[in-house]
């Protein structure tokens, strides 16, 4: 079977919408598979890339991806890969991939493509390593899909991108894991990062009255709240109502280095009846998930509320809740440490400050019962699972329960 590769046209909606249910069934989460409004979106949209694959004897539809990109942060997102059941086992899987992978990087306007994959098998990790992408660790129960999944991250670098980190020289201790993963997953430099103890990581705090401490100015690496665990409870109101959502968010942050989340538009706040603070978060009820985004009026002013949070948004719908945190913010790392966040996996290179790139990681935190044993893990994501397993023990088993 031959097929032919080709941008997808607003014409091709239906028959992607019947391609991603006969892939996925009911299941998918994601409104590019099921949305038409959305769909007619992203292939208008002239910094998307939707490719479709059909045969070249029958004109069926046989295979779909889409980068989508955020130019101005140069970072774009791979998701949607689909290949009809009958037209599988023929690579066309990576042939999309790949195609669509370069054909986003011809453009010049990226520096780096991340995509999460399933780990039911073993395949669609090895479809996007053959493709250049390497694992970056994994997001335990991020997806409701068929039932909760854990996902694997995977990132693509435009040439010389990763020789232009900003080194990072120290950092909490319970990063320590899944730096060394990524150094023996795919070489990542991390032998001359110091462990930073609490007593290190104390002046960095806010003070008692929870003003900031760190620098809020436009441009500042600190996106995240920062102070110990929390130990009272806060009344929190959820507030989805997208259209207000993004709007509050854009007056509030005007300057996207003030609030860096690429490809991250939120629909949620959430904030005290007092208006004390305002959390902004991208909630997807239908996965099952939460990205939060920025807090305003500054990042510390929700530090003690970050327990009560997560018991608002489980109540949402969500039983995965995620961050995006530099790696040079130890303070605002501590925060999330602190309440019960793990380090889920590292994104070396990410945000392009100047002609220098700076890492940042991903921590997340699931109220639901973490199982892998029907979870495929390849040799690329094994040291990344094995972090993750050192650090949830760490944070949730007290030392004298650990048996070695």
């Amino acid at each position: 079977m031959t097929t032919t590769l080709r941008p997808a046209a607003p014409q091709d909606i239906a028959e992607l919408r019947q391609l991603y249910f006969e892939v996925y069934g009911h299941g998918y989460p994601v409104a590019l598979g099921s949305d038409p409004t959305e769909m007619h979106r992203l292939i208008t949209d002239p910094h998307s890339h939707w490719l479709t694959a059909r045969r070249t004897d029958t004109g069926e539809l046989a295979g779909s991806v889409v980068v989508q990109t955020d130019p101005g942060n140069r970072v774009g997102k791979l998701v949607g890969l689909a290949v009809h059941p009958r037209q599988r086992q023929c690579g066309l899987a990576g042939r999309l991939t790949g195609a669509v992978t370069a054909d986003a990087f011809a453009a010049g306007t990226l520096d780096s493509i991340h995509t999460t994959v399933r780990m039911v098998t073993q395949a669609p990790q090895r479809v996007v390593a053959r493709n250049g992408y390497r694992p970056l660790g994994l997001l335990p129960n991020a997806a409701d899909v068929s039932g909760c999944e854990t996902l694997a991250l995977f990132a693509c670098y435009a040439d010389g991108v990763l020789e232009r980190r900003e080194p990072v020289t120290a950092v909490p201790r319970a990063l320590l894991p899944l730096l060394e993963a990524a150094e023996e997953s795919i070489g990542i430099p991390c032998t001359a990062v110091l462990p930073l103890t609490g007593a290190d990581i104390a002046p960095l705090l806010p003070h008692p009255g929870g003003a900031p401490t760190a620098d809020l100015s436009p441009g500042a690496l600190l996106t995240a709240p920062v102070a110990a665990r929390p130990t009272t409870r806060t009344p929190i109101e959820v507030i989805t109502a997208p259209g207000f959502v993004r709007r509050r968010f854009r007056e509030l942050f005007p300057d996207p280095a003030g609030a860096y989340s690429p490809l991250r538009t939120p629909n949620t706040v959430l904030t005290t009846p007092d208006g004390e603070f305002e959390i902004y978060a991208d909630l997807d009820p239908a996965a099952g998930s939460c990205a939060l985004v920025a807090v305003h009026p500054y990042p510390s002013a929700a530090t003690r509320a970050l327990d009560s949070l997560m018991t608002a948004l489980t109540r949402a719908g969500a039983d995965y809740v995620e961050t995006l945190v530099p790696l040079s913010d130890t303070a605002a790392l501590h925060a999330f440490l602190s309440a019960g966040f793990v380090p889920s996996a590292g994104y070396p290179a990410m945000r392009r400050v100047g002609d220098r790139f700076h890492d940042y990681v991903v921590l997340s935190r699931t109220d639901r019962q973490i199982d892998f044993r029907t979870t495929a893990v390849s040799p690329l994501i094994q040291p990344y699972l094995s972090a993750y397993l050192t650090a949830w023990t760490s944070t949730y088993l007290p030392q004298h329960e650990v048996v070695r």
